[in-house]
């Protein structure tokens, strides 16, 4: 995989849209911060596939945009409950098996929510496909990604301003990894088809 490529188009298409993107983060910041996180996962959502949009076809992000998927909003709250209770779980236990489960539901479920929204699939199909995405093919670049992805956001999160541009930054990073992994999927699938006909 070419993380400079990936790197270079998510610095790119930030400072491109820089203006609606920190707009629809700070949206999306409110949306979550007045409802507890309750609408979090649910805006985040509408978000990455604003972002996916703008990628694939130079979209404008619009701040409607992240409550396009309100119909995915009991499913991920569902999801996010049964997530809460592993955590609560393994911090019970001890603090490392609880941080472990983090780490464990964030990777394997990276690509979960882009699969709900593009897609289409349902909670049960985007988990086992997103599993299946980060298990499957060269660890060094599917464990690269996660750190990359987490690490921006990571960095950003040490300020509110921060968290506006590397929200976008490292939403755009993964969206265009996301691109290159279903285009190769899809492209291994019609290999398949031609080879069996």
């Amino acid at each position: 995989m070419d993380f400079k490529t990936h790197l270079e188009k998510a610095w790119r298409m930030t400072l491109k849209y820089i203006a609606p993107l920190i707009i629809m983060t700070l949206a999306m910041i409110a949306a979550s911060f007045f409802t507890i996180g309750i609408l979090g996962p649910v805006t985040l959502a509408g978000y990455m596939h604003s972002v996916l949009l703008m990628i694939r076809d130079e979209r404008e992000p619009k701040v409607q945009d992240i409550f396009s998927y309100m119909r995915l909003f009991f499913p991920l709250l569902l999801f996010g409950i049964l997530v809460l209770l592993a955590v609560l779980m393994g911090l019970s236990l001890v603090v490392i098996p609880g941080i472990a489960v983090v780490l464990a539901v964030s990777y394997c479920f990276l690509y979960m929510l882009p699969l709900m929204t593009d897609k289409k699939l349902g909670l049960l199909d985007a988990v086992k496909e997103s599993f299946s995405m980060t298990t499957k093919g060269s660890w060094t670049d599917n464990i690269s990604v996660f750190v990359i992805f987490i690490g921006v956001l990571a960095l950003g999160s040490t300020t509110f301003i921060g968290a506006l541009f590397t929200q976008p930054f490292a939403v755009i990073f993964l969206m265009s990894v996301y691109e290159e992994k279903t285009g190769e999927s899809q492209e291994i699938v019609e290999s398949e088809v031609e080879k069996d006909e």
